[in-house]
């Protein structure tokens, strides 16, 4: 019994010095001021206040003029992060942008350009205004030059105008195909390209508007209808059972996602009724909304320029797969 009581004395001291090296501990973690991680109250660095917002590019490629766009942004109270959008493919992320005397660079790894290495990117700013190069790992490099983004806020309530008809159902009259690898025909009262080949670009150019298009592509089928020339609402022979997302059938390319997957699949005629205005976007896709007044932030790859305030074409996307349209009409606002 005596050996019971001893041993029950020595854990109970044990577990007192326990509770009493602790105390003061916990009161101090207690008294602790908590940092406050609120965006709206962050204290931006000098350095980079300027960078952060989109800025639309102009990239001196191969003798032409390709569009580019990028997005600065900072992440906590030091690190830059961003977007990074190239004349093809889809917006990337951009894990840590450095900034060292002025002067920002980051790497992207590839996607379909079809080189090995990472795209170095570097640049600076001066007078209100991005310069810089973009140079790959064949050690081909390039300069940009690029301004801020506008925001396209509209202040007042759309009015709309009369439809206009793309499409008249005979021919490619108030089109202009992209190259001379024209493949686009009217064959039936349909409009369709017989293989991959040139885009199809619209005489008219656009602001604000509500366009209406019935399509129909084949098994694997990929195309897209380019909203002023620079934002893709994303065509695809998407399966049904796919989580939806920006690349694929109702998508902004890369940049939004519809709600919903809604193709009919392939050989169905399917309709989207979208609405733009300003940067504001909604998709009505086969009689569901799939994106309500959403924001695109910026051009999307295959864009025909960055020139975002500017009105611009409907492009259609004949680069990649046949497509077929028998319904182009819009309704520009006044």
């Amino acid at each position: 019994m005596l050996k019971r009581n001893i041993s029950y004395a020595a854990l109970f001291l044990i577990l007192s010095s326990g509770v009493i090296a602790c105390t003061p501990k916990s009161a101090a973690y207690k008294n602790k001021k908590e940092e406050v991680h609120n965006p709206a109250t962050q204290t931006i660095p000098e350095e980079a206040k300027d960078l952060l917002g989109r800025w639309d590019l102009v990239v001196e490629k191969d003798g032409k003029q390709v569009p580019s766009w990028i997005e600065i942004k900072l992440s906590g109270f030091n690190t830059l992060v961003g977007s990074w959008v190239g004349d093809s493919g889809s917006q990337r992320p951009i894990s840590h942008i450095k900034l060292e005397n002025g002067k920002f660079s980051f790497t992207i790894p590839p996607q379909w350009e079809g080189v090995a290495g990472d795209i170095q990117i570097t640049g600076e700013l001066a007078t209100g205004k991005l310069t810089g190069t973009i140079s790959s790992d064949k050690g081909k490099s390039y300069t940009y030059t690029g301004e801020k983004a506008p925001y396209l806020n509209r202040t007042q309530e759309v009015a709309w105008g009369n439809p206009i008809t793309l499409f008249n159902g005979t021919d490619l009259t108030g089109w202009k195909p992209s190259s001379e690898d024209n493949q686009w025909e009217v064959k039936d009262g349909i409009l369709t390209n017989k293989k991959a080949g040139a885009n199809l670009i619209s005489d008219q150019k656009f602001e604000d508007f509500k366009l209406e298009a019935e399509f129909r592509y084949a098994e694997g089928g990929n195309s897209g209808i380019y909203l002023r020339g620079r934002y893709e609402l994303q065509i695809e022979d998407s399966p049904k059972d796919k989580h939806p997302g920006a690349l694929y059938f109702g998508g902004i390319y890369g940049f939004i996602a519809p709600n919903a997957m809604v193709t009919l699949g392939a050989g169905e005629w399917q309709k989207y009724e979208v609405t733009l205005v300003g940067r504001l976007v909604t998709v009505v896709a086969n009689g569901k909304t799939i994106i309500a007044n959403q924001e695109i932030p910026g051009i999307t790859g295959g864009a025909l320029d960055s020139k975002e305030g500017e009105p611009g074409p409907i492009y259609l996307q004949g680069d990649h797969a046949p497509i077929e349209f028998r319904k182009l009409v819009i309704t520009p606002a006044k």
